[in-house]
């Protein structure tokens, strides 16, 4: 089986030559994975009775009648550890067994990651190491708790923006020291081949829960499917699900942060330009010179400065839209649900809720939409309620 390295023009591998042998060795486990039947029974196995899958849809009455739609949502907030980020961690670490890797090391933005390689590698009996912003730390509390009981050591990342891409930064630093007994579990759908296929292999399972879901529930496939965007990984999960279905519209919500017009933000599809950084050809928020920009979203785990590409490339031949929705937009989102439904959104899918109820009004108006619900909001209490504080003022 040959791996595509590339999403059109996007996409590849630009790592440091001393990580190509590891990555190599990555991309061959992959490809033999999907072949073995003892690895697939296991990977089937833990979703299933240790993650709880399947996650359910499921229909918002209240907001559905409030705003003359058909709201359904993909529940990955139900997932074990509170969001959709451990359907990556369980087939990334098992893999890391398969080649015989001892000790895992993780990135993590608003600690969803992090809870879920912490929380797996705990039962896989691996050694774990978390690197994770200060800034982040200390807007992420809880998850950061969880992380430390789970037995994973929790670094903390100040040079930059202290955000995601620092973390990154030194995740990637500790790999290229210790790539022969390291396993590097990407968060996202993004960064060097093959992490961008690989990340999706294990969240397609989203999209194509919620294909049969939706015509077993409703008798027809959703009008719309709409998801946030940070890197990229709930919504490429989602959308793999229908994007061999044209009439099906896709949507990736990214945060503005204060407003487009501001500079702080990170919409890296509406603002950013194509430029290689973290081993991929892709959009980044970039200055004039090049350099990478800090971005901003209320969001910790949407703080990314890059975007996955192929995300790039389905926005390229226009068959899925990314739009803007900023931290006020999100938080108004936020409140409805828990209000109206009493579902508590994490933020950065309260940003893909804003976006399903801002298109109501028009574009969307009477039709059925699916959003991907990928976390909980418990991690995000403390940033809510100071953020509500600081407006009251």
């Amino acid at each position: 089986m040959q791996l595509a390295t590339r999403y059109g023009q996007f996409g590849g591998c630009y790592a440091p030559e001393s990580l190509i042998p590891t990555l190599t060795e990555i991309e061959q486990g992959f490809i033999e994975i999907q072949k073995d039947q003892t690895f697939q029974d296991e990977l089937q196995r833990m979703l299933r009775d240790y993650a709880g899958r399947e996650t359910p849809i499921t229909f918002m009455r209240n907001l559905s009648s409030e705003y003359n739609i058909h709201l359904y949502l993909k529940r990955e907030d139900l997932l074990h550890g509170g969001a959709h980020k451990t359907n990556n961690t369980i087939g990334q670490m098992l893999l890391a067994k398969y080649l015989g890797k001892k000790r895992v090391i993780a990135e993590t933005g608003a600690g969803q990651h992090g809870v879920a390689t912490a929380m797996t590698g705990a039962m896989l009996g691996l050694d774990v190491e978390i690197y994770m912003g200060a800034v982040d730390i200390a807007r992420q509390k809880p998850n950061v708790e969880r992380m430390r009981l789970f037995g994973a050591k929790v670094h903390s990342v100040s040079s930059g923006s202290a955000t995601l891409k620092d973390a990154i930064n030194d995740a990637m630093r500790d790999w290229i020291s210790h790539a022969e007994d390291t396993y590097y579990c990407f968060g996202t759908a993004a960064g060097p081949h093959p992490f961008p296929s690989l990340v999706r292999y294990f969240q397609q399972v989203i999209g194509h829960e919620a294909r049969n879901q939706m015509l077993l529930k409703t008798d027809k496939l959703p009008d719309a499917v709409i998801a946030c965007i940070g890197g990229g990984s709930n919504a490429i999960g989602i959308f793999s699900g229908f994007l061999a279905d044209e009439r099906v519209m896709l949507y990736g919500a990214e945060p503005a942060g204060k407003g487009i017009e501001t500079g702080e933000h990170a919409a890296t599809m509406n603002k950013g330009k194509v430029g290689v950084f973290h081993g991929m050809h892709s959009l980044f928020l970039q200055d004039e010179d090049g350099q990478i920009k800090e971005p901003y979203s209320i969001s910790a785990g949407l703080d990314y400065p890059g975007i996955g590409p192929e995300h790039v490339y389905l926005q390229q031949i226009k068959r899925a839209q990314y739009m803007v929705i900023s931290d006020s937009e999100a938080i108004n989102a936020f409140e409805e649900l828990s209000k109206k439904e009493g579902i508590i959104p994490a933020f950065e899918s309260s940003h893909a809720l804003a976006l399903a109820l801002k298109l109501a009004k028009n574009e969307l108006k009477t039709k059925t939409i699916l959003v991907n619900l990928s976390g909980r909001g418990d991690k995000d209490l403390a940033s809510y309620f100071l953020y509500k504080g600081t407006i009251n003022e």
